[in-house]
């Protein structure tokens, strides 16, 4: 299929992107990597009038510290970020999920705020904000504003994103000393989206651990340093919160069955990592 008529905008600077997203609200949408809006476009499920084109916008593509956070602006590339030099010691759990986003030919072209704008409740950039307590910046013409990403996600593919604002940059907290990161997921094929998906951040006193593609957005749990039977049985009641989905690829059984055994897996290779 070909997608429905649309008119294009390639914004020059920030100002006229956000100018563009005032102007047509709704009808508008935010395209940099496209990976996502593509065949979306082409299978006529969604249907702008207007494309804003924001990867022209020079400054977009540069990762930055600040302090403790690792903030990723709107126009880096998945690609980009797995080959930033150090990745695995700042952040081991980015560096551990990014090989599993898709395909290198994907990566190349996708961006990092485009697959948190997409929010599939499958993939592994919005599993990585939630597992590790990231933000997502958003602007528009009038205001700036940040949303924890636990409440940013709203349902499936649902954002707490107004119409007329644009996700400016993403943040990620650092890796913390004395903290174990570890990521799993189980796909039909690597680079598919993930049946299930688990990402562990262990504390010394605190066991953190985020599940996407069961519900309809991904969660996360926190929990005292359990072990044995208890711990089996905290993996069993959040499996069961989950009220697991049932489509073509997986049973809820198998996805709660996931939750159980790949999550406590990726628990202990997060606990082997403090040693």
């Amino acid at each position: 299929m070909k997608p429905a008529p649309f008119d294009y905008v390639r914004a020059r600077d920030m100002t006229e992107a956000l100018d563009a997203l005032a102007q047509h609200g709704s009808d508008a949408r935010i395209i940099a990597g496209g990976q996502s809006l593509l065949p979306m476009l082409n299978m006529r499920l969604a249907k702008p009038a207007v494309l804003i084109d924001i990867m022209g916008i020079a400054g977009l593509d540069q990762v930055r510290r600040e302090g403790e956070l690792i903030v990723v602006p709107a126009g880096m590339r998945q690609a980009a970020l797995l080959r930033r030099p150090g990745l695995a010691s700042e952040q081991p759990l980015l560096a551990a999920a990014l090989p599993w986003l898709g395909h290198y030919q994907t990566r190349a072209r996708g961006t990092v705020c485009g697959s948190t704008a997409h929010a599939d409740p499958s993939a592994e950039i919005p599993l990585c904000l939630v597992a590790l307590d990231g933000e997502i910046r958003l602007r528009s013409r009038k205001k700036q504003r940040r949303l924890k990403a636990s409440a940013f996600f709203a349902g499936m593919m649902v954002t707490e994103k107004a119409d007329d604002e644009l996700i400016e940059a993403v943040a990620f907290s650092a890796a913390r000393p004395g903290t174990g990161y570890a990521f799993n997921e189980v796909a039909r094929r690597h680079g598919d989206f993930a049946i299930v998906g688990c990402a562990a951040v262990v504390e010394a006193g605190q066991i953190h651990l985020a599940v996407a593609g069961v519900a309809d957005k991904p969660e996360r749990r926190s929990w005292p340093r359990l072990d044995g039977s208890a711990l089996d049985d905290a993996l069993n009641a959040f499996a069961w919160e989950l009220d697991a989905r049932e489509d073509l690829h997986a049973t809820a059984r198998l996805r709660r069955d996931l939750v159980r055994n790949l999550g406590r897996q990726t628990i202990e290779e997060a606990l082997r990592c403090l040693a």
